[in-house]
């Protein structure tokens, strides 16, 4: 009997030591990277992510404000990377504040091959002088992968200037790519380029929004876009309006602050080069403050500031738009804004109330992106605070958008504070946005794949924490 008992201990041990191995190969985290800094990722700087062919592709601002991208293959649960696509200008000298101006925006050409443009806060003063604007800090760049779907090496190309920052990337169906972005600090001209042979060589820079400055206040106008490929040969754009005012100058003295306000609307036909309203106007280039105001105003927000979102189309063509509305507090940012939701039926802009609503009674800021299924059926991927907590769920509504009701929690985390990119277009339903953890006191930030299921979880040994 003793001798059983020890050879049963024996193998019960043995067992044991096989489970306790096996538990820690199979051991997973929520998150893919833990080596994000800053305000690593943003949903004006899109498309972050890119879903071709059963393989997701993310980026974010990692170590020194460089670029990194990984990937993510649905069917073998195989990820690769984060690999360093680019080194920064910012984020070297450590007498400055990180920047976040140069987060990466990724695009895929229709030869497979990844693009990156990042690093860019209006250039710098030995980069010369902005024709079309002011400097302020690093420089744009543009990498590409050094083979088509691959992201372990890339390299750079002399195709942009210097001076852009809020990179923008759309890719046509006849693969034509345009690149949009401020093209310097904030009193600068917004651009686009176009690119016919798959973002080798782009063509020079088209103003399309006007900075200039105003004769009634100190101050300049300037802007904050938003573009989206639209229908068939067109991109369409939203956009909001920065007063840049002049230092001591503005409400109570506050000089420079984040002022902006309204949400403005307008269409670029990529075929004939015309740019028009939701009226079928025809714009000229590049709009001033006036024009936009006279010809593409969707909702004028009176004293309250804004946070540009994002815009979409319905099934029936017709634009939806998302900006973020809050009261001026007296704060240098105004104060917390909300996500609201505007629409145009065929006939007229329809300005609904806030999709969180409690976040207004709350006074508190929420960020998102969201989902036209049908002209009634809307969906926003939104990060908002219960208690403590940190959360990102769907907000769902039936009504086009006049009420809206949560839905499914993506994800939670206690005293989490969310940075969030776009939706994925076109994505894998278990891989919608990119988010990154920022929790205070912390300096690197958890970055997260998330999806319908919630985090797509990678084996914790590849992450490090």
């Amino acid at each position: 009997m003793k001798k059983v008992s020890v050879l049963a201990a024996a193998v019960t041990l043995f067992l044991s030591g096989c489970s306790n191995n096996n538990l820690k190969k199979v051991e997973q985290s929520d998150h893919f990277a833990d080596d994000a800094i800053g305000n690593p990722l943003a949903i004006v700087q899109h498309p972050a992510g890119i879903y071709r062919d059963g393989i997701t592709y993310v980026s974010y601002q990692g170590p020194l404000e460089d670029p990194y991208v990984a990937s993510y293959n649905h069917k073998t649960q195989e990820w690769k990377g984060p690999y360093k696509a680019g080194i920064s200008d910012m984020g070297k000298d450590p007498s400055r504040k990180i920047d976040n101006h140069g987060k990466p925006t990724m695009l895929m050409d229709d030869l497979g091959y990844i693009h990156v443009f990042f690093g860019g806060h209006g250039g710098m003063p030995h980069h010369g002088k902005n024709p079309l604007g002011n400097i302020h800090y690093g420089r744009n760049i543009h990498v590409v992968s050094k083979n088509p779907y691959d992201i372990s090496s890339w390299e750079e190309l002399d195709t942009i200037p210097v001076f852009g920052t809020y990179n923008q990337a759309v890719k046509m169906d006849n693969g034509d790519i345009y690149l949009f972005y401020r093209h310097g600090a904030h009193r600068s001209d917004w651009v686009y380029q176009k690119s016919t042979d798959h973002g080798r060589t782009f063509e020079k820079p088209v103003s399309f929004l006007k900075h200039k400055r105003r004769d009634d206040l100190d101050a300049v106008d300037s802007w904050y876009a938003w573009v989206e490929k639209g229908e068939n040969d067109e991109i369409i754009v939203g956009y909001d309006y920065h007063i840049c005012w002049d230092g001591k100058a503005g409400i109570n003295g506050r000089g420079h602050t984040t002022e902006r306000h309204n949400a403005y609307y307008m269409t670029f036909n990529t075929k004939d080069d015309t740019w028009r309203n939701v009226q079928d106007e025809q714009l000229n280039l590049p709009i001033t403050r006036e024009v936009a105001d006279q010809k593409t105003l969707a909702f004028n927000t009176g004293e309250k500031w804004t946070f540009n979102g994002s815009v979409h189309l319905d099934a029936k063509g017709h634009p939806h738009l998302a900006t973020n509305v809050g009261k001026d507090l007296g704060y240098k940012t105004g104060g917390p804004k909300q996500t609201t939701h505007i629409r145009w039926d065929g006939s007229n802009w329809i300005v609904n109330d806030a999709v969180n609503v409690a976040a207004v009674a709350s006074n508190q800021d929420t960020r998102g992106d969201f989902m036209v299924k049908s002209p009634d059926e809307v969906s926003f991927i939104l990060e908002f605070k219960d208690g403590d907590d940190g959360v990102i769920s769907y907000w769902n509504s039936n009504d086009a958008g006049k009420t809206f009701d949560k839905g499914d929690e993506l994800i939670r985390r206690k005293g989490a504070n969310w940075a969030l990119t776009s939706i994925i277009q076109d994505g894998h339903p278990d891989a919608r946005m990119i988010v990154a953890e920022k929790q205070k006191g912390e300096a690197n930030r958890r970055v997260y794949l998330i999806g319908d299921n919630g985090p797509v979880k990678r084996l914790k040994s590849e992450v490090g924490n």
